[in-house]
């Protein structure tokens, strides 16, 4: 089974919270739903936390993959 991308998590996500802002689902119902967009939110946070260290890398001179880190000069 494929991995879900990121906007179809929050597309799911997003279909999960107006079905609960609109209140016609019964109590255990919209607990099952609330469980499952707590899921979708941790791994959506996880695809943004592996992408943010993929971002953070730089290539160095010697071809090595390293931290990218800003200098501060003041």
């Amino acid at each position: 089974m494929k991995e879900k991308t990121f906007e179809e998590l929050m597309e799911e996500l997003d279909k999960i919270v107006k079905e609960l802002e609109n209140g016609d689902a019964d109590l255990e119902t919209s607990i099952e739903k609330y469980t499952t967009a707590m899921k979708l939110l941790k791994t959506c946070g996880d695809k943004l936390n592996k992408a943010q260290e993929s971002v953070n890398k730089i290539l160095n001179d010697n071809g090595q993959i390293e931290d990218f880190q800003i200098e501060d000069n003041q």
